[in-house]
């Protein structure tokens, strides 16, 4: 016999070894229930050797082929059907494999600038031990999932890229996003899992507890965590503050001249202090403080209550004392709270989470909170922001967004016009804090003055969840279970101008949307509260505080929303009928017919399984990019529509596309109200906009006007990586006068967020 060597599928050569072929063969046959006979595997075994006995060399592909001939030719079809899939499970698993090891070959050795696997978030540093033992983690959880999970119809959807299964690592695992109700939270203390914190009791420590609420809720969570409230929640802390200030500064006084350290210690004063002061006659006022009579009797009277008989007696004049005692109390306050708040824009920068990989995707929401607490909360958090972290640098983190309402906030003579004004002006240098709009229709029908729950908030990268058909239609408490992105313009592609193929196509990828949604849901509704030990364990989610910890989640999960989203919509409206929607009428129509469609859909699966789906402008960043490559490799290069690096996001009009800013808005508004599970709009500044915060405001207004539910305003910010500089660089650094820094500066763009 000649052959004496096997050639691997690596390449390797290695001995013959005809024991292989033996074991091959009775391993088919013991699945098919010892369908042979020792004599007969040996025979078969023989046969096989005798076939390939000529053979210098072989591959071992060749030497199966052989073994699956031989076992037809004897009549084992049973046997050869197992091993024939026997061959095909484990080719499956290499080709698995060999995708596994080139996305751990990107994460460790692709550029970060090019790689789509390392742009996709904002908030994860790739680069970093933690953060690729993140990804490899994640791209084995994928490789799970992809293999032996999904079943086929949604892994061959996502493999072919007429869908995007959004976070598969986490499919199996939990769900998107949360809007936390800090207040409700708050309220008699709550735990980490790691300690008990009691119920806070200054600005300081409500800002502290913000951030750990924000980390600790992301570790249980795979999307963005978001705070709907941030001014009712911090205005609650100025106040506890405001009242251990009044007290503090009570003290001093007293002591300064009376001496009454001789008579109390600073405990026993400030308990006594606060149980005789009437605050409703004395509260904290918002600006530069101004002691009424009122105010000041109101402390002189708790003061009388206190000071013992030898004090009173002399017939001391209190309110002279009162006055400075309130001023100095609200100075005290104001500085606290500029302090909480510079702390807790540098934490949500700082602070990880999951395994120290990941900044927690943090969003904060306000303007609503019309009393002097709340403003002077917002007033400082903005003035954090506007100041920068240490360097000067522009924040990320948290994504703020401004909640616009006529009546509180939007118009000359709204008690918080004062604070728009100063979001307009900070948004213009720090491109934060984003904007959302309460007034538009289909958010005002849920707002319900007095009730900061039906004030339509947002996570940062745009996911909005109010409506509700099993519960209050209340933003707090609530969130995203997951989301699914449809590749437009795939389908447009292959429809190749027939439209009823298209709407065909759109129906078919709508309906495996949303199945395989409710396949996630089967996995993930069976987990129990004690998988997710703050988010379910802690009350934060809706409902979840009446569940015990063995307790499984599925009851709550009614209260999440499900979201069927879309990509490309431009580049779907080009392969259609040759012209996005900037640029046509017909082409705007048809464009909202497409999203309608969509929404029509989802309403209809509401209605029908008491379910709350939605339509979703999805935030797909990446996945315009994976889409855009799929579409490009098996349609070629088409103009409009693939040759671009990205498709256009959502139903944007496309940011290549020469367009006055008021036509923008004018087009993308509409798709905004159809648009339920969230949706942006981008307008682009040229030049520095904090020179022209008119301007900017102009804009600010007409995206309100038009009803848009969610915008904001793009602009170039550059930082002096040497002095730190943050603004407009052109032909120097304004700050060091340095010429190099326009070859070598940072420019800060608005980051990639797809959470």
């Amino acid at each position: 016999m000649k052959l004496k060597h096997v050639i691997k599928r690596s390449g390797i050569v290695v001995d013959y070894d005809p024991e292989k072929i033996y074991n091959a063969i009775a391993g088919a046959s013991k699945a098919v229930n010892d369908s042979m006979t020792t004599k007969e595997i040996k025979t078969v075994a023989n046969l096989v050797e005798d076939a390939i006995a000529n053979w210098e060399n072989i591959n071992v592909e060749d030497i199966q082929d052989v073994v699956e001939k031989t076992l037809m030719e004897q009549n084992f079809y049973e046997v050869a059907k197992r091993y024939i899939m026997y061959r095909q499970r484990h080719a499956a698993r290499r080709d698995a494999q060999k995708h596994l090891m080139n996305s751990y070959r990107d994460i460790f050795f692709a550029d970060a600038v090019d790689s789509d696997m390392k742009r996709d978030n904002a908030n994860i540093n790739t680069d970093a031990s933690m953060g690729i033992m993140l990804k490899l983690g994640a791209e084995g959880a994928k490789h799970f999932v992809d293999n032996y999970m999904l079943p086929e119809e949604f892994a061959k959807a996502d493999r072919e890229n007429y869908i995007h299964i959004h976070d598969k690592d986490f499919s199996l695992i939990t769900l998107n996003c949360c809007q936390i109700d800090l207040l409700k939270l708050f309220h008699g203390g709550f735990s980490t899992g790691h300690g008990f914190l009691r119920e806070p009791n200054s600005i300081r420590a409500y800002a502290s507890l913000a951030c750990i609420a924000i980390q600790s809720n992301q570790n249980d969570m795979f999307g963005g965590q978001s705070i709907n409230a941030f001014d009712y929640a911090m205005a609650e802390g100025v106040t506890k503050t405001y009242k251990k200030a009044l007290a503090e500064e009570a003290y001093k006084a007293c002591l300064y001249r009376f001496g009454a350290n001789d008579l109390f210690t600073a405990k026993s004063f400030r308990q006594m202090f606060v149980a005789a002061m009437d605050y409703t006659r004395c509260p904290f006022t918002d600006g530069d403080p101004i002691a009424t009579d009122t105010m000041c009797q109101a402390i002189a009277d708790a003061l009388e209550k206190i000071l013992p008989p030898a004090i009173m007696d002399s017939k001391p004049d209190l309110t002279v004392d009162a006055a400075n005692i309130y001023k100095l109390a609200c100075d005290d306050t104001t500085e606290e709270t500029h302090q909480a708040m510079e702390a807790l824009i540098h934490n949500f920068n700082t602070l990880h989470s999951r395994a120290g990989a990941q900044v927690p995707f943090s969003s904060i929401n306000y303007g609503m909170d019309t009393s002097p607490e709340g403003r002077l909360a917002m007033r400082e958090v903005m003035n954090a922001i506007w100041n920068g972290l240490g360097n000067g640098e522009t924040a990320i983190f948290p994504i703020s967004v401004f909640q616009l309402k006529a009546g509180v906030n939007y118009n000359p003579g709204d008690p918080n016009y004062d604070l728009f004004q100063q979001a307009c002006k900070t948004s213009a240098k720090r491109l934060f804090p984003n904007f959302v709009n309460v007034d538009a229709p289909y958010n005002l029908q849920y707002y319900k003055p007095g009730n900061y729950n039906s004030v339509i908030a947002t996570m940062g990268c745009r996911t909005r969840t109010i409506s509700n058909v099993n519960g209050p239609s209340e933003v707090g408490s609530r969130g995203n279970f997951s989301f699914t992105t449809i590749n437009l313009p795939k389908l447009a592609l292959e429809a190749d101008g027939n439209m009823d193929k298209f709407w065909c196509l759109l129906d078919k990828y709508i309906q495996v949307s949303h199945d395989y949604l409710l396949f996630r849901l089967q996995t993930i509704k069976h987990k129990h509260v004690y998988n997710y030990p703050f988010l379910m364990g802690q009350g934060i989610w809706m409902d979840s505080d009446k569940l015990r910890p063995s307790d499984s989640i599925e009851e709550v999960l009614k209260h999440a929303s499900f979201s069927i989203g879309f990509c490309g919509l431009a580049e779907c409206l080009v392969a259609l009928i040759g012209k996005h929607h900037g640029e046509s009428e017909e082409a705007q129509q048809l464009g909202l017919k497409i999203v309608g469609h969509i929404r029509e859909k989802t309403d209809a699966y509401t209605e029908a399984e008491s379910m709350n789906w939605t339509c979703f402008g999805t935030p797909a960043e990446s996945t315009a990019g994976q889409f855009q490559r799929a579409n490009r490799k098996k349609f070629g290069k088409i103009a409009g529509v693939t040759d671009r690096d990205y498709m256009t996001n959502s139903s944007h009009v496309p940011v290549y596309y020469d367009i006055m800013a008021l036509d923008k808005i004018r087009i993308e508004a509409p798709y905004h109200a159809l648009e339920n599970a969230g949706h942006i709009a981008y307008v682009e500044m040229n030049g520095d906009p904090s020179k022209n915060v008119k301007a900017f405001e102009t804009l600010v207004r007409a995206m309100h006007d038009a009803d848009m539910g969610y915008f904001s305003i793009n602009h170039p910010v550059d930082r002096d990586p040497v002095c730190g500089y943050t603004g407009i660089i052109e032909n120097e650094c304004p700050h060091c006068k340095r010429k190099e820094v326009i070859t070598g500066h940072k420019v800060v763009r608005r980051p990639v967020i797809t959470k």
